[in-house]
């Protein structure tokens, strides 16, 4: 790629970015569930989307690109994660700041978590998001009738699980 055509790429996406920051904090945050790690997630996005960003055939996909690579960061997190050791109760007490996270809704926030990964997520992009079924399906990488499938049965289960607790949806 040219320097001058690579140059304006990187130029675009560090205004990209810096617009969107708090969106791709967010989708991060709703797989990792910490602060931390979930900063750490789009650091290491950022990093690798600018050693990639000549491999960005159409500057106007970079939103959906940029969401992808969130995306499997955030997955690749949670593999390693699960590879790690627990640790002691009495050593997670001595490390705890003390601050909880605060949620606006808890009903909802511990339905989302009972969801499956991949339910949850097409919620995350299209409600949290605000992306277009066609936009989801390019950042999951699946058919747009998969993700329409998948929204629908996510929502019925919220329904579901939300119904149990007298909630309304």
């Amino acid at each position: 790629m040219a320097p001058m055509k690579r140059d304006r790429l990187e130029e675009e996406f560090t205004d990209h970015v810096t617009q969107y920051k708090e969106r791709y904090y967010r989708l991060a945050y709703s797989y990792v569930r910490n602060a931390d790690d979930a900063l750490d997630i789009v650091q290491e996005s950022i990093y690798k989307a600018f050693s990639s960003v000549g491999s960005l055939k159409d500057p106007h996909s970079m939103k959906t690109w940029f969401y992808r690579i969130v995306v499997n960061a955030s997955l690749d997190f949670l593999r390693k994660r699960r590879r790690s050791y627990p640790v002691e109760d009495e050593v997670l007490t001595r490390l705890d700041s003390g601050e909880a996270d605060r949620y606006e809704d808890l009903d909802l926030k511990n339905a989302l978590d009972q969801l499956p990964e991949k339910y949850r997520t097409i919620i995350v992009l299209r409600f949290f998001e605000d992306l277009k079924i066609e936009e989801i399906a390019e950042v999951l990488d699946e058919n747009a009738n998969t993700i329409k499938t998948r929204l629908y049965t996510s929502l019925n289960k919220l329904r579901l699980t939300l119904g149990d607790n007298g909630t309304e949806v």
